[in-house]
């Protein structure tokens, strides 16, 4: 295979550029979503059975997308025609999540609302997925942690934006932050609505400023010596996975898991343990402050992972992406722990730099390291499959949290946010075990 070109920071930068409208979306998604849904009547033990739309979801798509992603020319090329479609139903998503009251009379606002979550969740993957695999078709080995930590940097400044909107919406233009007639306060539906435009014009960008490579017909020769298409080859891929990609599995379980726990029952910890609300109260104005102070922390710690995602190709040139990563995550395991400890909301924008920090890293470091032992013309299809290390945990957390949270705990989410930095740190400890093979080779930069 021919030498791919280098590409200069400003190219890097427009092709990851969708991703700030992906994380866009997310950010409202995470920030509100269990505000959403607790306002149409769902208790904090159930939240997480609600959120098993978005990690189910993501299992299913992402192989079946990066699959037909490595397989796809077209005159937009290979992965942007799945960035686009993506966009289209995500923002449409996005706008209805809302107003899920507005279809009451088909079922009650709580199982609309969750089931546009699958749909948002669902159209999020197809924009999100071929995004992972565009970074390592374009751009050499040596380029690779550089290309992932410019994605993640836009993930953050576009977490900032949408984790922040409905707050500064409510506090600054003096927009409805609380509702007695059970709907959304319009500072988040309005959020939503320009977060939907938002993630539109980002993945447009990308699509017109970026050009693609004809892919090669390696995965043609593939398909033909191993009769199998679709499917099987899928199960045949993930059975044959690379043995690095299944030691960061490990590490991936655990920091996901973790992940999952602190985008669920946030709201909730913060809003008892921090604001001392009781636990029944889901629409007071300072429930909603707590809320809207929960996508303020969120955004602090979405915008040290911008920061410190431009710091981390240089630090892994100097200690290795392993020992980064391993650092990182501990700064967020010990970050998310100390909200135990902590009775002021505004001292809460400190433990959110270590959880910014892991944040980072878990969107740049493993996919840096695995990308180096994935063949080239399977690259859509394993990056799907490793999806299933997101996933998987997020749906055991899911289906777990809630009772672990209701009867080992009392219904005090606060447990679940310390339980959730336990986890980060044994993810840390279990990235000692992971093969770099580009560690400590040049390629590591």
């Amino acid at each position: 295979m021919t030498q791919k070109p280098r590409l200069s920071f400003w190219q890097i930068w427009n092709m990851s550029f969708g991703f700030l409208g992906i994380q866009f979306g997310f950010a409202l998604q995470n920030g509100n979503a269990s505000r959403i849904l607790t306002t149409f009547g769902a208790d904090v033990e159930h939240l997480s059975w609600f959120w098993l739309a978005a990690p189910l979801t993501g299992m299913i798509i992402q192989p079946i997308i990066g699959y037909y992603s490595d397989r796809t020319w077209t005159s937009l090329g290979r992965r942007r025609p799945y960035f686009l479609a993506g966009s289209i139903l995500a923002a449409a998503a996005l706008m209805m999540m809302p107003n899920s009251a507005i279809l009451a009379s088909l079922l009650p606002p709580l199982y609309i609302g969750a089931g546009i979550l699958m749909i948002m969740d669902a159209s999020f993957n197809v924009a999100m997925e071929p995004f992972r695999a565009l970074v390592a078709d374009l751009l050499p080995t040596d380029q690779r942690t550089l290309g992932f930590s410019i994605q993640t940097c836009l993930i953050g400044i576009g977490a900032v934006i949408g984790s922040w909107l409905p707050y500064v919406f409510a506090e600054f233009f003096g927009l409805e932050k609380s509702t007695t007639d059970g709907s959304v306060p319009y500072s988040v539906t309005l959020s939503f609505y320009i977060g939907a435009v938002v993630f539109l014009i980002a993945i447009l960008w990308t699509v017109l400023t970026t050009k693609e490579f004809p892919p090669d017909k390696e995965y043609l020769k593939d398909e033909k010596a191993s009769g199998k298409k679709g499917l099987s080859q899928i199960v045949s891929d993930f059975a044959g996975m690379p043995a690095t990609m299944k030691q960061l599995g490990l590490v991936q379980f655990f920091s996901w898991f973790a992940l999952f726990s602190m985008w669920v029952f946030t709201t909730s910890a913060v809003a008892t343990h921090v604001y001392g609300l009781p636990q029944d109260d889901r629409s007071s104005v300072m429930f909603n402050d707590a809320a809207n102070w929960v996508g303020i922390i969120f955004g602090v710690y979405n915008g040290v992972s911008a920061i410190y995602a431009l710091m981390l190709p240089f630090i892994a040139a100097k200690v290795g992406r392993k020992t980064t990563h391993t650092v990182s995550l501990t700064a967020g395991g010990l970050g998310l722990i100390s909200i135990y400890f902590i009775h002021d909301p505004t001292i809460l924008l400190f433990s959110m730099i270590g959880v910014g920090m892991a944040w980072a890293s878990i969107l740049a470091m493993p996919y840096a390291i695995l990308a180096g032992s994935i063949p080239p013309h399977k690259m859509g299809i394993y990056m799907g499959v490793f999806n299933f290390f997101i996933t998987l945990p997020q749906i055991i957390n899911g289906i777990i949290g809630g009772p672990i949270v209701k009867y080992f705990y009392n219904s005090q989410a606060i447990y679940a946010i310390v339980m959730a930095g336990v986890f980060l740190l044994i993810a840390a400890f279990c990235v000692r075990f992971v093969n770099d093979a580009d560690d400590p080779v040049t390629n590591s930069k």
